[in-house]
């Protein structure tokens, strides 16, 4: 009885994103029991302008594509003929996504299994470096005709397949093939003993490509289910397939629940600079409107000023001055308020220009008290108020989240975070002479301490 096929595979393709790039070449060769019995090979017809540096690459032009059928064309009889055959293709996660896609799109929902011979060959010979095909087929003494055109390099993967399968028993070869199987959503460049520790307690994650560029930064209450799923979705999901193709180390750390982790990672995007990081990334130098006690109208501040305390109200957190006077310039508008008394025009005698254009109820010239025009711009401003420090001097907040090794105390003094300490004592000592008032941070911590108790925290007040 003739064993399961397998199917080795090769796509070339007019880019790297699967989402968006499309399929120009397919070749597909049917082993069963050793022999080849089938092959499938076909230029396909993108529907889509090949950029000038894939067509160098792979001599793959839009004249030469231009008479091919569409995927959509040969969708229907390319699924019968691959059945459900588990696909072998060097960075198989690759090919896979664009296959799924391209099928997708003509209406096919196509899963099968994944050998990856890039990660066998890491697996294999872990001590090397290079683990192209190209090397690879060099180091083994085999050749290949036409790099970079899908039939040449699937018949090379398949003559690397058969010189691999003769330097080992078929007992050893099978449990290879079994160890991949288990790994098969992982990226290839990746170890899979490593991600084996992976634990699943909070904290943040650290993923690295090549010279430990780092590339993203992310947290869980579950680290290990979180990373695993980032190589879930690569199929469909254009920033988790460019992550797929560039991570080749991942790093950890774990924390005592949520708002560690939360805290951490927000420390560890500013401090990194990942690429692929963009909502907690470096906002420079904040700036806020701060409006003492007593005077008619808010002073723009830096945001460093809000380590310390104030005096009077904190509204809104900006990139910069000219954000800041917008925004309060609209604010003015809206509520008729006089855009001279908020000092956001020069002071002159008389009636400013908005109170020619009914846009100012008088302040300026007093027909509007000024106390009461404070009280309308305060009450307009309210929503984008700074909560003031409520507490004497620093916070500490004790957090064991069920699911971690053990507690941890966190140090926060004027919504500025100071550091994590293994002892209540230890974070008492932490150093707040560096601290420096950051908006991701005060959301972060907003949001905990609206209910401490359902976030597994407890809050011990240390007068200074």
């Amino acid at each position: 009885m003739p064993s399961t096929p397998l199917v080795f595979i090769d796509l070339e393709t007019t880019g790297t994103r699967s989402t968006r790039d499309r399929i120009t070449e397919i070749a597909a060769m049917k082993v069963v029991d050793g022999q080849c019995v089938a092959l499938w090979s076909s230029l396909i017809q993108p529907e889509c302008k090949i950029p000038p540096t894939i067509a160098r690459l792979t001599g793959i032009t839009d004249a030469l594509v231009a008479e091919a059928p569409t995927f959509g064309q040969i969708a229907t009889d390319l699924h019968a003929w691959l059945e459900d055959a588990p696909l072998v293709a060097h960075n198989a996660r690759f090919d896979y996504a664009f296959l799924r896609n391209a099928f997708k799109q003509a209406g096919i929902d196509y899963r099968t299994q994944l050998i990856c011979t890039l990660r066998l060959s890491r697996r294999l010979t872990p001590n090397e470096r290079q683990h192209s095909l190209s090397a690879l087929l060099a180091r083994h003494g085999l050749t290949n005709t036409r790099q970079h055109r899908a039939e040449s390099d699937v018949k090379a993967l398949w003559a690397l397949w058969q010189s691999w399968q003769g330097a080992h028993t078929p007992p050893a070869w099978e449990a290879l093939l079994l160890e991949e199987r288990r790994y098969r959503s992982l990226p290839a460049h990746l170890d899979s003993a490593h991600l084996d520790r992976l634990p699943a307690t909070p904290g943040i994650y650290l993923l690295y490509g090549h010279n430990h560029l780092p590339l993203y930064v992310g947290k869980s209450v579950n680290l290990r289910t979180r990373v695993m799923g980032h190589f879930q979705r690569d199929h469909q999901d254009e920033k988790e397939m460019r992550l797929a193709q560039q991570v080749q180390h991942v790093e950890w750390e774990e924390t005592a629940g949520d708002l560690g982790a939360q805290l951490r990672e927000a420390e560890r995007v500013k401090t990194l600079m990942p690429i692929m990081n963009r909502q907690l990334r470096r906002q420079g130098k904040l700036t806020t409107w701060h409006w003492p006690d007593g005077d008619e109208a808010p002073q723009l501040v830096g945001g460093s000023a809000l380590a310390r305390p104030l005096s009077g109200e904190v509204y809104g957190l900006f990139r910069n001055a000219r954000d800041a006077k917008l925004t309060l310039r609209a604010i003015a508008e809206e509520e008729q308020l006089c855009p001279q008394v908020l000092g956001l025009e020069k002071r002159q005698r008389g009636r400013c220009f908005a109170y020619q254009l009914k846009k100012c109820r008088g302040a300026c010239c007093g027909e509007e008290s000024l106390t009461h025009h404070t009280q309308r711009a305060k009450a307009a401003l309210e929503k984008l108020r700074i909560h003031a420090w409520p507490w004497e001097g620093r916070l500490i907040i004790e957090e064991h989240h069920p699911n971690a090794a053990q507690p941890a105390w966190h140090a926060i003094d004027h919504w500025c975070y100071l550091g994590s300490a293994q002892s209540l004592d230890d974070a008492r000592a932490l150093d707040a002479e560096n601290a420096r008032f950051d908006v991701d941070t005060y959301r972060i911590l907003s949001r905990f301490l609206r209910d401490p108790a359902t976030h597994h925290l407890k809050l011990i007040v240390h007068a200074d």
